[in-house]
């Protein structure tokens, strides 16, 4: 093709890095896995210098390596040519999971010789794995004529090279297989992600994105093309006249030159490629922004393909027009979401706002391609009782906007367009999960207390979404978490003393006379304010929770004042300190909440000193948790920060969050350390996190001694079934083998067996 050219291999390592992302990028832009891996083999095949490039990819299903393209073989055995896994070089490649570099590929033992490629002509062989989550998905297999032994800096390009290909080839295999299901018998998949929130959803996907990201914007039916083009023609004028008020508003101030930007600008808005690029998708049935989407791709990857440096970053004026015009797509074409009885609400970052602009009704499960299960999405979706999956990173959200969808949210698996098999299976652990909370709802208004008449409290965690009557208000003890940050969230400015006011007086009245733990602002790590940016490099491990309002002390004493009044003669409010690691931050808090007491007195408000407690959510927290049970009134354990800390592990990044895990021992062990600091001075722990809305976890936390748990609504019925069912001695056993398991595998597989031998294994997964 005329567009390619070598890459300069031995060149410096910028050549070599811009090479790799040139070559990324292309396959990134692929449509489906055909076309990326042609775009693989011949790309690779010239910068390398090589006869040959093939790539293989494992068929674990039917057992063997199939060869799905190659520039230099015979055309025909694209396809054709299958080896049983493990045979040949492609085999040992593959069970090895890593190079093969040999300067005579037949002189090897574990050679085999195809007929059906041609390849007995040639003699150098490098094979690189292509792996992703430690799993080999294919090789990528270079051949040469003459004896050829690889240069080190070529094996390295390679297998750099098929570690960034990884991601694509699954993403594009993913959205091929969605494109031709029910069309050539494709064999229908589930795609794993991590559960979050247990049950089984049935119905249509709703895809969500936002604002002004063309590469969210998924395909979707143009019910009307007239009107599309109107709106995309119109977008289109609204940006021109954008620049042009920009151009002269600046003029004064800009060179010639730099004033020839907005021409070229305006040219390239302007451009047939553009318009009637977008136009002729619009014709074809896709919406203007799926259109314009589409085009601005095609539009960017041919500047991403020129050789000079100048001419590639106009790809990025390409793409920033295109933003530029879907913004005003958006703000012509803001339409409330028309949300069909079933909806599946879809996408690669879902927000609170948009999961509760759903009607609960209708929402039959939810499917996000980032974060796990203790992820705020993952949280919310369990207080709802909405079936969740998240973390299902090979969906491809763009293609399946309207698509019939299942959602197991017991295992983290999603179905999409499944076929009767699979939906008439679904469909009777559906049935089976409503006889479930059928049999459940008997348990309301009756004491979450032991077989040995031992009462744990199950509260409320609440706050995320604007509730004027949350979920679970009767059957709940009170509020365990009451997270202040929505209010702060949803305002371009900081609330005032009495918009706060109002917001928990509405709480702390709904829940009286019973409990109602308030937590101060945590912001920073996932929950940043639009109006109070914090960039860092590491979010959690910086300026967030109780360290941005004791160096903020003007907006940590606003709030406190603001709660303080709100409890003024009700009498059941708690006060929550998050993210503390020092004791020196819980004596500085309890300042300022005296002095904002003080205040409030000598200014004539019948304010009373609430108890006050401290989150344990940070490894230095637990060392030191005598200390902190010795100044506060009680504890409460975040277990998802804590989990998060202990494991160094970031519970939103799909790469690591399956190593996520609350039963690990040394999560188990931290528990117990803190239950045993509080001991030594009578301090009350409840656990807050979504260890304890776990039934799995129910066992263990009675065993450990826990005073109270503090859950989503979903979870409250689910947990009280599992107290109502076990002795304290009985989970005291339980847990002494747990705390014997040396990993958090075996703590599970005794905690489900335990669970099934009490007929409870229904509470933790699908069907009777």
């Amino acid at each position: 093709m005329s567009d390619l050219h070598p890459i300069p291999i031995d060149g410096p390592s910028l050549g070599i890095l811009e090479s790799l992302r040139r070559i990324v990028q292309e396959v990134n832009n692929a449509q489906h896995l055909e076309e990326a891996l042609n775009i693989i083999v011949r790309r690779v095949k010239l910068a390398i210098g090589a006869d040959v490039c093939s790539v293989y990819l494992n068929d674990f299903d039917n057992h063997r390596h199939v060869l799905h393209a190659s520039d230099g073989l015979r055309k025909n055995a694209v396809g054709r040519v299958r080896l049983e896994l493990g045979r040949g070089l492609i085999g040992l490649v593959s069970e090895r999971a890593e190079p093969i570099n040999l300067d005579n590929a037949a002189s090897h033992p574990r050679y085999e010789n195809i007929i059906d490629t041609g390849e007995e002509l040639y003699y150098g062989f490098l094979g690189a794995p292509i792996i992703q989550n430690r799993k080999v998905l294919g090789v990528l297999v270079l051949r040469q004529r003459e004896r050829r032994h690889f240069a080190e800096n070529e094996v390295t390009f390679v297998m750099t090279l098929a570690s960034q290909l990884a991601g694509a080839i699954t993403f594009a295999r993913t959205s091929g297989e969605l494109a031709r299901l029910q069309q050539d018998g494709i064999p229908q998949r589930f795609l794993p992600g991590l559960a979050a929130s247990p049950g089984i959803g049935i119905g249509v996907a709703v895809v969500v994105y936002p604002s002004a990201d063309l590469d969210a914007v998924p395909d979707r039916r143009a019910d009307d093309q007239g009107v599309e083009t109107a709106d995309f023609r119109r977008a289109v004028q609204d940006v021109a006249n954008d620049l042009d008020r920009f151009a002269l508003r600046t003029q004064a101030h800009l060179s010639t030159e730099d004033m020839a930007l907005f021409d070229a600008w305006r040219l390239m808005l302007e451009s047939d490629t553009l318009i009637d690029g977008t136009l002729s998708r619009i014709r074809a049935g896709n919406w203007a922004p799926g259109a314009l989407r589409d085009t601005i791709t095609e539009h960017a990857k041919v500047f991403d393909n020129m050789d000079d440096a100048y001419l590639r970053e106009r790809a990025s004026d390409v793409r920033d027009l295109g933003r530029c015009i879907l913004m005003h797509l958006q703000n012509q074409t803001a339409a409330p979401i028309q949300y069909p009885d079933q909806t599946i609400l879809v996408g690669d970052e879902i927000s609170a706002m948009q999961i509760a602009d759903v009607p609960l009704e209708k929402f039959a499960g939810l499917v996000s391609t980032s974060g796990s299960g203790s992820s705020h999405v993952g949280i919310l979706a369990r207080g709802m009782g909405i079936p969740a999956a998240m973390g299902v990173s090979d969906l491809p959200v763009g293609r399946i906007e309207g698509r019939e969808m299942v959602v197991d949210g017991y295992r983290g698996r999603v179905y999409v367009s499944p076929g009767p098999a699979v939906h008439s299976e679904y469909q009777r652990l559906a049935a089976d999960d409503v006889a479930l909370t059928t049999e459940l709802q008997t348990l309301r208004n009756v004491p979450a207390e032991t077989t040995d008449g031992y009462l744990i409290p199950l509260y409320l965690n609440t706050g995320l979404v604007s509730e004027s009557r949350p979920m679970g208000i009767e059957e709940s003890a009170g509020v365990g978490l009451y997270r202040t940050e929505l209010p702060f969230i949803v305002r371009d400015s900081f609330p005032g003393e009495a918009a706060q006011m109002a917001n928990y007086r509405q709480v702390l009245e709904l829940f009286a006379p019973r409990p109602v733990t308030i937590r101060t602002l945590d912001i920073g790590g996932d929950k940043p304010l639009p109006y109070f940016p914090i960039h860092e490099a590491n979010p959690f491990l910086g300026w967030r929770g109780i360290r941005v309002t004791l160096d903020q002390p003007e907006i940590f004493i606003t709030q406190i004042r603001a709660i303080l009044r709100a409890a003024i003669g009700l009498d059941n409010l708690q006060l929550l300190l998050p993210m503390v690691s020092a004791v020196t931050e819980v004596d500085d808090a309890l300042l300022l909440i005296r002095r904002a007491h003080d205040e409030l007195l000598e200014e004539g408000y019948q304010v009373r000193m609430p108890p006050v407690g401290v989150m344990i959510e940070v490894p230095a927290a637990v060392y030191q948790s005598e200390a902190l049970a010795q100044r506060v009134d009680f504890l409460s354990v975040g277990t998802n920060d804590l989990t998060q800390y202990l494991l160094a592990v970031d519970r939103n990044n799909p790469h690591v969050a399956k190593l996520y895990d609350e039963y690990h021992p040394a999560v188990l062990r931290a528990l117990l350390q803190i239950l045993a600091g509080a001991r030594l001075h009578g301090k009350e722990v409840s656990v807050c996190g979504e260890m304890a809305g776990d039934p799995l976890a129910t066992l263990l936390l009675i065993g450990m001694g826990v005073h109270s748990l503090s859950m989503g609504a979903g979870s409250l019925l689910r947990v009280k079934k599992v107290i109502r069912s076990v002795s304290r001695p009985r989970a005291r056993e339980v847990l002494q083998i747990a705390l014997q398991c040396e990993d958090s595998g075996a703590v599970r597989r005794l905690l489900m067996e335990t669970l099934e031998a009490m007929g409870l294994g229904a509470l933790v997964r699908p069907g009777k």
